[in-house]
């Protein structure tokens, strides 16, 4: 059996969510304890909750111990089927956070995966937007050899969340290693600039023209799109995510969220800023893609390298738990300002 100290490392959600990804890959019988053990609201929360029971659906998984505020289960997979599958967080609670925890799963289902999402948030505080997900995530992924699409049937941002995605996921053989050691040259800036029932208020535009204003003014040409939407009339909100391609394969992301009191011109530059941090940077991947990409290149055997510019918590955990739980060894070495990171 796997035994997992949730509070090691970050002490996060992302030890659950790795821990429950790697246990039913390789079909091991999982114990976990001290769940989000660093956190002020410890244990499970509903989406976290929501998490263990998605993926115990995905990989016919028995669960013991699982219900709000747990800070302990058991988690024995079965075969990983996969089919249609249906999700419901009931909060605000992430999407993409639940995402990040099955989509692992679903490279090695039987068949092809098509999981619908819920009444939750697709755009929220501590978490990478969904259209980050959509257009920097998958891909980057997809140079791996995963075949997997987002599309979003309503946004959801807090309060109230009510957001609902569809994730369809092709089974793959094998992953292909992933190797970004230098920038090269950049070819194209873009983004998505959303607002859900504020298009009165031109909230999209304006967090558009503010991001492109910021990085032309650094000497950046971008175009970013947008889209005023009206698939949620319950819960009002935006976002923004802003990405930037290079000849030699790379695609950073760098992304924003409305807030209440929070000016459109603000949420734009936010994510403007963002964007450039990673691309004066000299990383081929950017923070949030440094961790994400750990358990998709541990399980693509050796050949992997890319260059980030923070050695995060997550990062961390991510490694630790990949080297644990599957006896890989990763590489991760300090590259003037960046850290490489390699498998």
């Amino acid at each position: 059996m796997l035994e997992v100290d949730g509070a090691q490392k970050s002490g996060s959600g992302t030890i659950l969510r790795l821990s429950l990804a790697l246990a039913g890959i390789v079909g091991e019988p999982l114990h976990i304890f001290n769940i989000r053990k660093k956190r002020g609201n410890p244990g499970l929360r509903p989406q976290h909750l929501e998490s263990v029971l998605t993926a115990a659906k995905i990989c016919n998984a028995r669960v013991e111990g699982a219900g709000v505020g747990s800070e302990e289960i058991f988690f024995e997979p079965g075969k990983i089927e996969g089919g249609e599958i249906h999700a419901e967080i009931g909060t605000a609670g992430s999407i993409p956070m639940l995402i990040m925890t099955v989509l692992p799963l679903c490279v090695f289902a039987k068949r092809g995966v098509r999981l619908r999402i819920s009444k939750g948030g697709t755009d929220v505080s501590h978490s990478p937007t969904i259209n980050y997900m959509k257009y920097v995530l998958l891909p980057v992924l997809g140079k791996m050899g995963l075949a997997a699409e987002i599309t979003v049937r309503k946004y959801g941002y807090y309060p109230k969340g009510m957001g609902e995605v569809l994730l369809e996921v092709q089974p793959s053989k094998r992953l292909e290693p992933l190797s970004l050691e230098s920038f090269g040259r950049l070819t194209e800036i873009g983004g998505v600039s959303v607002c859900t029932f504020l298009a009165d208020r031109r909230v999209a535009e304006r967090q558009a023209e503010a991001a492109e204003s910021f990085l032309e003014a650094r000497g950046y040409k971008s175009s970013v799109r947008v889209v005023n939407d009206f698939s949620n009339p319950v819960q009002k909100g935006s976002s923004i995510v802003l990405w930037v391609r290079s000849d030699s394969g790379v695609l950073l992301g760098g992304d924003a969220i409305g807030e209440l009191r929070k000016l459109s011109e603000v949420v734009g530059e936010e994510a403007a800023k963002n964007l450039v941090v990673e691309i004066e940077g000299g990383v081929t991947v950017d923070v949030h893609l440094g961790d994400m990409l750990v358990p998709y290149v541990a399980l693509a055997g050796e050949g992997s390298a890319y260059l980030t510019r923070l050695l995060s918590g997550h990062l961390e955990s991510n490694v630790w738990l990949v080297e644990e739980i599957l006896g890989v060894k990763m590489g991760v070495s300090k590259m003037g300002k960046c850290y490489r990171i390699t498998r």
